[in-house]
């Protein structure tokens, strides 16, 4: 190791000096609103409005969280949101899966002509207004199914989980798995899919930062406030300053409110965040190494 370093000119370690810092400023600049937003939710918001929180929270106070977990509205916003991630990513990894697998296929026939109408959708679609009657004539106004089905089947991920299965799975394993008398069903189902949880993790991920953070179809196809999804709450919170009056029953003067309504807002945007930070650590190591291949090979 100390060879290594005496080997280092002094342009080497010019270099490694400014990529330290533009790294670290880059870092910084990800890193501190958030961090600004976790010790803005504890602190007075008359403080945050004077300018004084910056680094260290003041005057801290938990009345913006106890007036969260006191919002029925927070929790079926939470519980709605769960449902659809889980039902939308089960119903987009198994489509994604199940249409890359044979366009990864070589023995497919017509298979360019497939992946023409799947490039095609990308760049050319119906428009807001007859994905909306489309959505009404089908009945899926007010209901799960116009959040979960439309953009079930994303081109870009078929793509990438087709490169990876190209790259990844063998044609010789799959012809001697047919020699020994393996149809296409058991292959996909008992070779391919334990050799892809890589990129499944890396489809799961995807699929489920989406369908969590998403709020434009649910602003849209739904009408009653009890299936809207956690993320359209907080769009009525920061965007409308609608906050549930239930959490004002004690606040009397305008002003007052104003500062509650911030100090929610913050407080519910780390609510909001959690379940996606307390998700990839478990999935970082396939999301990594499931993007390279999946992106660069083939």
């Amino acid at each position: 190791m100390n060879m290594l370093l005496k080997r280092k000119t002094k342009g080497d370690l010019l270099f490694d000096t400014m990529n330290y810092t533009l790294l670290t400023i880059g870092m910084l600049l990800i890193l501190y609103p958030l961090y600004f937003v976790l010790i803005a939710s504890f602190s007075d918001p008359n403080r945050i409005y004077s300018g004084e929180i910056w680094l260290l929270p003041k005057g801290l106070t938990l009345d913006g969280y106890e007036r969260i977990f006191a919002d029925s509205a927070i929790w079926i916003g939470y519980g709605n949101s769960l449902l659809y991630a889980v039902v939308g990513t089960a119903i987009s990894v198994v489509i994604t899966l199940m249409a890359a697998y044979p366009l990864s296929r070589k023995d497919l026939v017509g298979r360019s002509l497939f992946m023409w109408f799947f490039m095609f959708t990308m760049f050319f679609g119906g428009g807001l207004i007859p994905t909306y009657l489309l959505i009404k004539d089908l009945n899926m106004i007010n209901t799960i199914w116009a959040l979960v089905v439309p953009g079930a089947a994303g081109v870009f991920n078929i793509i990438i989980v087709r490169t990876f299965f190209q790259s990844s799975i063998p044609d010789e394993m799959r012809e001697a798995a047919f020699i020994d008398g393996c149809s296409n069903t058991r292959f996909f189902l008992g070779m391919v899919l334990p050799l892809s949880k890589p990129i499944i993790a890396v489809m799961v991920l995807y699929h489920v930062v989406g369908f969590w953070n998403g709020f434009f179809d649910a602003m849209i196809y739904l009408n009653e406030e009890t299936k809207y999804p956690l993320q359209l709450v907080l769009r009525n919170i920061l965007v409308q300053n609608q906050v549930n009056s239930s959490m004002m029953i004690d606040v009397e003067s305008y002003a007052a409110k104003l500062r509650v309504t911030e100090l929610i807002k913050y407080g519910v945007i780390i609510i909001a965040s959690l379940p996606l930070l307390i998700l990839y650590p478990f999935l970082q190591r396939y999301f990594v190494k499931g993007v390279m291949i999946g992106s660069i090979k083939g």
